[in-house]
């Protein structure tokens, strides 16, 4: 494997593992909000907040938006099983077309989800008064973090396919 990609192989793995303990952070917050809300609703024992809706909304779409960067990174997200056990070289040529489809849509993530936050740069929340754009920055970062990704496996997919890496995608 070459040095460069053993590099990217450091970089993305590290950048994986901070993704995904947010992930579980995530998770672990979301249930505050939505613990508050549903104890409110039936009992008596503390008051109705109205920020808490739109506190598990922000995160929820946070959750959503790590998952499938980490998705990406593990080959589970954007990835169908449908052809049986090929050979080396053509699982190999199957990951390079599907990697320059995920790649073309993390391009799109990143293009559109960049105008979508700019819309929401001077905007806020209604009920909590957030600024929107800590919740629009998760698309065109989904969309980069795909594209780190998807252009390893890319890349490792190119080295198979000219015989240098001998390893499995």
């Amino acid at each position: 494997m070459s040095t460069f990609l053993k590099a990217l192989s450091r970089v993305t793995a590290a950048y994986s593992r901070l993704l995904s303990i947010l992930l579980a952070a995530s998770v672990a917050v979301l249930i505050i909000p939505v613990s508050l809300q549903i104890f409110s609703r039936y009992t008596a024992l503390i008051p109705s907040y109205i920020w808490t809706e739109e506190m598990a909304r922000f995160l929820f779409v946070w959750m959503i938006m790590i998952g499938a960067m980490v998705g990406i990174r593990e080959s589970t997200h954007f990835d169908v099983d449908v052809w049986p056990q090929l050979g080396l070289r053509a699982n190999a040529l199957l990951k390079l077309i599907g990697s320059v489809f995920v790649l073309a849509f993390a391009l799109v993530f990143v293009w559109w989800g960049w105008e979508f936050t700019r819309f929401a740069f001077k905007r806020t929340s209604e009920l909590a008064d957030l600024p929107l754009w800590l919740i629009h920055i998760a698309w065109p970062l989904t969309g980069a973090t795909w594209l780190l990704f998807q252009g390893e496996h890319l890349l490792r997919a190119i080295r198979v396919l000219q015989g240098h890496d001998e390893v499995a995608l």
